[in-house]
C-alpha cells in the first residue's frame, strides 16, 4: 500500500502568488479623508439619518449590546439566522435601545451577512446615538 506522508507534505505547503494579498494599509489607519467627518461606527447620513455599523451575533439568550468597537457595535440578537428572524430582533432591539420607532430603524446593508449598516432616520447626532450605544453596552 503507497504511503501518503509525501501527498500530506505536498498538501501542507503554502500556495504562494506573486501578488501581495490586500490589507489594512496607512491609508486606512490614518482616519476619515474628510476632516469633518467623524469617524468609528456611527456616521452621519444624507437627508438627516444616521448609518450605525453593526457586526451581528445571532442565537444569543438575549439582545444585548456586546462592544463598541473603532469598525462596528457588536450586537448578539436573541433570534436565530434564519429567514430574517435575526434582523427583524436587531431593528427591534436597536430601536428600543436608541428610543425611537420601529419604521425608523432599517437595515441598509448585509442582510445575509455578520456586517450590517443600519440606518437611523431620525435627526439626532451620531455622538448622541453612540453614546446611548456605549451606556447600553457598559450596562
Amino acid at each position: 500500500m503507497p504511503s501518503l506522508a509525501g501527498f500530506l507534505r505536498v498538501r501542507a505547503a503554502p500556495v504562494r502568488c506573486g501578488r501581495a494579498m490586500p490589507g489594512k494599509g496607512k491609508a486606512a489607519a490614518k482616519g476619515p479623508a474628510e476632516p469633518g467627518a467623524a469617524a468609528g461606527p456611527v456616521v452621519a447620513a444624507g437627508g438627516g439619518s444616521v448609518r450605525v455599523a453593526v457586526r451581528a451575533k445571532p442565537g444569543a439568550r438575549c439582545s444585548a449590546v456586546t462592544d463598541v468597537t473603532a469598525e462596528a457595535v457588536g450586537v448578539a440578537i436573541a433570534a436565530p439566522p434564519s429567514e430574517g428572524e435575526a434582523n427583524a430582533e436587531l431593528c427591534r432591539y436597536l430601536s428600543k435601545v436608541l428610543e425611537v420607532k420601529k419604521s425608523d430603524v432599517t437595515l441598509e446593508k448585509g442582510g445575509k451577512s455578520r456586517d450590517k449598516v443600519v440606518k437611523i432616520l431620525v435627526s439626532m447626532t451620531p455622538d448622541e446615538i453612540l453614546e446611548k450605544l456605549k451606556k447600553e453596552a457598559s450596562s
